[in-house]
Parts: C-alpha cells; structure tokens; sequence
C-alpha cells in the first residue's frame, strides 16, 4: 500500500515546502544536507515527512544520527537517476528477476544500469554516507532499511519507528 502512496505522490512536482527544507537543513551536516539536496524532489518530500514523524515518534530519542537516516534512507537513488515509471520499472523487474540479477544489471550500460542502481540504493547510499562523514547508525540504517526486520542490528525501538514512518 505504501508503495501506492509513493508512486501518486511522485507524481506531483516540486520539493518540500521552505519550512522543512529549512529544518533539514539545521538537522543534517553539511555533507549530509550537500547530498540530500541531490535528491529528487518527490524524494526530498518524502524523506522530510519520515524524518518529521520519527521525530514525533522518538521524541528525545531522535537524535541527529536518528534523524539523518530518516532523511537519508534513499539517498544512494540518486545514482540511479530514475523517474517515476523508470521506477515502477525497476520494482517490477526486481521481483520477476530478482533483486541479485540487479548486480549483474549494474554493469550494464543505459537504462539497465539504471535499474541495477536504483535496485542496489541502500548499499551505495550507505557508501555516499560514509564518505561524507556520517553517524554509523546513520549509515547501518541506510544499508538495511529494505532487508527484513530480523537482519536489522540497530536497536528495536529506533528500527520500528524508522521503518513506520518510512512506510506509512
């Protein structure tokens, strides 16, 4: 359902509104906030609203850490460059083929490439993070925010309300 939700809210142009760009950008550092200007805006919406309900969520167990792997959870589709039909394309081609024939796709060249990347964005979104210096929560979050709850290694109460929040 929430896949459903996305997909129409990407569909709508533009970013987030001043007010939230303006407290992301106080959350994050500056590295952090240099790549999340990178996203998308659809995508920059969304990561405002998961980080505002973490916040709501968490209280004072939204730290900074917290809040940037809210915001930065799909940073790592920047290089995928995809829109929102090549998305569509890429979760479809993930779940006839399968997420490992995406590695192979990644070497690919065009379009192909593309949808390698996109399906493999928390693994290279874990490494942009990395080298701009993030909290390692912050970087562990962004690696297994789609693998299943019981391969998480962040504490319970941080992982469920990342993940509520990024699929409400």
């Amino acid at each position: 359902m929430h896949l459903t939700r996305r997909f129409f809210g990407s569909l709508k142009p533009g970013g987030p509104s001043a007010v939230d760009r303006s407290w992301v950008e106080t959350t994050l550092s500056e590295p952090e906030y240099a790549l999340w200007r990178r996203m998308s805006g659809p995508d920059r919406r969304h990561s405002a609203q998961v980080g505002r309900d973490v916040e709501r969520m968490l209280g004072a167990e939204a730290t900074a850490p917290v809040l940037a792997a809210a915001l930065l959870h799909d940073v790592g589709k920047i290089d995928a460059d995809l829109g929102t039909w090549g998305r569509v394309v890429a979760t479809l081609s993930a779940k006839l083929a399968g997420r490992d024939a995406a590695k192979l796709w990644i070497k690919s060249t065009g379009f192909t490439r593309k949808v390698g990347l996109y399906l493999h964005h928390p693994e290279i979104g874990a490494d942009m993070l990395e080298l701009a210096g993030s909290d390692p929560l912050t970087i562990t979050w962004t690696e297994e925010h789609h693998r299943p709850a019981d391969e998480w290694t962040l504490p319970a109460g941080i992982t469920s309300a990342l993940d509520a929040a990024d699929n409400d």
